[in-house]
């Protein structure tokens, strides 16, 4: 497995660490392939009740991979999540559309659809990208110093491509965190609803493996049915139809940028959202 994310078994639980510390666990496409190899092992361990989701380091996860040294936007994809050509001799839309629909909206997707419970365990940052891999998590447990955002409006992009604002945050949260890009806490994501449970960060580890193991005492095939119940009840009100015209919206952004500017990204980078983001915060 790739040095990207690490694999730990403990008891009934399955560890799985992003380990991009460097670039606060930035996701690239190396990464996203070994957390699906690291998901599907989990998956495939009869002896695995709970995966915990964790990032190793000071921060859970910074988003999308958008200026580091280890940025690979033009390797090939597997094509585990989606069935579509690959984007790497593609140009323009193609490209993108080919690329976002598999490695972020529709492994996501593959993600949610995991038969068992997903807990993330988020300390610092979790921002954009760093949303998506903590919302296909069926529980959150945050530190006390934890904290979130989706900025991309900044680039005039609605959100990152796994739109799941208004059925995790409630319609008026989501438009505030969208249209003021601005970093909320912990409490503030418990009091809308976003996460479990907020515990201070030496208490991290402790309290997500004891929620975990009290999960894990559940009968296994009980716990995928009530999971695939709650998320039939999600799409019914709108979640999986919704994230579709929403993606769509999304690259139309894309395209917009790139007509106007010649850059997809609104000529932004990790730099220089990295200060918008601080002085938002």
């Amino acid at each position: 497995m790739s040095e990207v994310v690490r694999y730990d078994r403990h008891g009934p639980v399955a560890l799985v660490t992003m380990n991009r510390p460097e670039y606060r666990n930035a996701q690239n496409s190396a990464m996203t392939y070994a957390l699906d190899e690291a998901f599907t092992r989990a998956v495939d361990d009869p002896g695995v009740k709970v995966i915990v989701l964790a990032g190793a380091g000071k921060h859970f996860s910074a988003g999308h991979d958008i200026g580091t040294p280890g940025r690979d936007v033009d390797v090939t994809f597997e094509r585990r999540a989606v069935m579509w050509w690959d984007h790497v001799d593609r140009a323009g839309g193609d490209q993108r559309f080919a690329r976002e629909s598999e490695v972020y909206l529709g492994m996501c997707r593959r993600w949610r659809e995991i038969p068992k419970p997903m807990l993330a365990s988020v300390q610092g940052a979790c921002i954009a990208g760093g949303l998506m891999l903590a919302w296909v998590c069926d529980l959150i447990v945050a530190s006390d110093d934890a904290f979130f955002a989706d900025p991309v409006v900044r680039m005039g992009i609605p959100g990152v491509e796994y739109f799941a604002h208004p059925w995790i945050l409630g319609p008026r949260a989501a438009k505030e965190v969208l249209f003021t890009g601005e970093r909320f806490s912990a409490q503030q994501a418990k009091e809308w609803g976003m996460v479990s449970r907020v515990v201070p960060r030496e208490s991290l580890e402790e309290a997500t493996f004891a929620l975990a193991e009290k999960i894990a005492e559940m009968p296994q095939f009980g716990l995928a049915l009530t999971k695939k119940a709650v998320n039939q009840a999600e799409d019914l009100m709108g979640l999986r139809s919704g994230m579709d015209s929403v993606f769509g919206l999304h690259h139309l952004a894309h395209a917009h940028n790139a007509e106007t500017g010649g850059d997809s990204l609104a000529g932004q980078d990790a730099r220089t959202m990295r200060a918008a983001n601080q002085q938002a915060g």
